[in-house]
């Protein structure tokens, strides 16, 4: 796999971007580390980005993604960026949009490769609990998760 473009610091992780000249590829959640100055045009925009969404939740993204996943996964992520700023969708009601089961979403929401610019951590267990989050049940990404959460709230 190629290097990151970048590492991005956050509050409690690091962000890596994958891109090439024309598209971001992956945004990947990192256990905090040293950042990684962008080089090319499109990771400093990234950067510039990422950084605005830190500062406020409310920042709207523009990043050109290349084209990935299953078109199930792709049609999850679209109601995924659907949901608003600051609320919340359990996998079951996701599920239920596209006709078809929790578990499935939860594995869609796995997969995604934009997390922050698709926001998967909006999706969340019908008992209001956090659920999983990047393919695992609990550790570092479940506690981005909950700052991700708070951040929009906030």
């Amino acid at each position: 796999m190629k290097p990151y473009a970048a590492v991005l610091s956050a509050p409690t992780f690091a962000i890596g971007i994958r891109c090439n000249d024309d598209e971001i590829t992956a945004i990947e959640y990192l256990e905090p580390q040293m950042e990684i100055a962008p080089k090319a045009p499109l990771a400093k925009e990234a950067v510039r980005q990422l950084r605005g969404w830190l500062r406020d939740p409310n920042f709207e993204f523009g990043l050109p993604l290349a084209p990935a996943g299953t078109h199930f996964q792709r049609r999850v992520w679209a109601v995924v960026a659907s949901i608003p700023l600051g609320e919340t969708r359990s996998y079951g009601e996701v599920a239920t949009l596209i006709h078809s089961g929790p578990r499935a979403v939860g594995n869609a929401c796995g997969a995604n490769p934009y997390p922050i610019v698709v926001p998967c951590h909006r999706v969340i267990a019908a008992n209001q609990a956090l659920g999983g989050f990047g393919k695992q049940g609990g550790g570092f990404l479940l506690e981005v998760k909950k700052w991700l959460l708070q951040h929009e709230h906030g």
